[in-house]
């Protein structure tokens, strides 16, 4: 359903909403999407040309705008069910299959790129049905989901015959993945840890908890060296970077290396598994001219392992780990070495290790063109 409604004295938003009927009775529930973009009337262009995504939508129908299309939140918070997040995904795979083969129809040459992001989507949310000792299942399981994730690849795979088909001998086709994925039944409370190591403090009177919980609160800044901020980052409290930074260089040179002494291999007692498999420094990850503005330290997570729910915002909760009992249950965010994407491709490749890097010069080199000054990467198929 297409929505207006004000946002100040002359002005005014279009958006669309889908709507899901719950239950009529005992008591009538009835849910709203999150408002996407018109694409009539988006209020920030999202296509380019400006005018494409009205051409699409008088072509297809109205579509999902949203950058994530799936309505996890909705599940997670329990809004709804697995079996209606299951229907969404379905209307969210066949819109983009629709643009997918209504391009090809009309396509000829050049590069043509779509993007099926359901499947990172299902894999969060039906992980854990693979896993009965999942904490996520202790109010309830259902085995009939326990191959919800198969069961989509077929139909993806079905998807990729339909693309293969338009491809003749002259037709380089590339379907790949930038990661796989992997349980996750713990975090660990990485500032909690470093509270506890003595790298992070608290001002007086105060302990992990509900005082600390998000944004730092409660932090004292003149006697912290190392924070962290996101999913698996630490970053050194330093001098002339932030802006109560207390280390210098050798300081800070002594703190990552303490860290990393102290964090890899960790161990979660309660379970007996290793938890940590390694901490690398920005130098071992990240290369190139913005290399500087990336975490100082990454975390590798082991197998069933990420970091906390309460940790991304700045937040040091009480205790080191604590049980993933949310139904987002599966991720990504841990060694590299353990979520492998995959690459499939109808010419025959020169590497057993192809690396992502590698895709942009290929698919340059595909349409005779030379790679970018500044690219990583080579040609997989010279």
């Amino acid at each position: 359903m297409k929505v207006k409604f004000k946002i100040g004295m002359m002005q005014g938003i279009q958006g669309a909403v889908r709507f899901y009927l719950k239950q009529i009775d005992p008591i009538f529930e009835f849910y709203a999407s999150p408002i996407n973009f018109d694409p009539q009337a988006p209020w920030f262009p999202i296509s380019s040309p400006l005018e494409y995504s009205k051409e699409l939508e008088a072509r297809l129908g109205t579509y999902y705008t949203l950058g994530m299309a799936e309505d996890h939140d909705g599940l997670i918070n329990g809004r709804f069910g697995e079996a209606a997040y299951l229907d969404q995904c379905a209307f969210v795979l066949r819109e983009r299959e629709q643009m997918m083969l209504s391009e090809l129809e009309r396509f000829r040459e050049g590069l043509f790129f779509v993007l099926f992001d359901t499947p990172d989507r299902m894999q969060h949310m039906f992980w854990r049905f693979r896993e009965p000792d999942h904490p996520a299942n202790r109010d309830s399981t259902s085995p009939e989901m326990a191959s919800v994730i198969e069961e989509q690849y077929r139909v993806y795979d079905d998807i990729v015959g339909k693309a293969m088909s338009r491809a003749d001998d002259r037709t380089l086709l590339m379907v790949l993945s930038d990661h796989g994925m992997n349980s996750f039944q713990r975090g660990l409370n990485l500032n909690t840890w470093l509270f506890e190591n003595g790298f992070l403090a608290l001002k007086k009177g105060y302990q992990p908890g509900e005082d600390t919980d998000e944004f730092f609160h409660n932090i004292d800044w003149s006697l912290t060296k190392a924070y962290s901020l996101g999913l698996g980052c630490i970053f050194l409290n330093l001098k002339g970077r932030e802006a109560e930074g207390i280390l210098n260089q050798e300081q800070a040179e002594e703190t990552q290396k303490a860290i990393v002494r102290g964090l890899s291999g960790l161990r979660d007692d309660e379970r007996g598994q290793v938890a940590v498999r390694s901490v690398v420094s920005r130098e071992q990850v990240w290369s190139g001219p913005y290399a500087h503005e990336s975490p100082d330290l990454l975390v590798n997570f082991a197998k069933g392992y990420r970091v906390s729910w309460g940790t991304p915002l700045g937040g040091v909760p009480k205790g080191l780990f604590e049980d993933n009992v949310k139904r987002w249950a599966g991720d990504h965010v841990i060694d590299p070495q353990l979520i492998p994407g995959i690459l499939f491709m109808n010419k025959k490749f020169n590497t057993a290790e192809p690396d992502l890097v590698d895709m942009a010069p290929t698919i340059l080199a595909a349409l005779g063109l030379p790679k970018g000054a500044a690219m990583e990467g080579e040609n997989i198929l010279r």
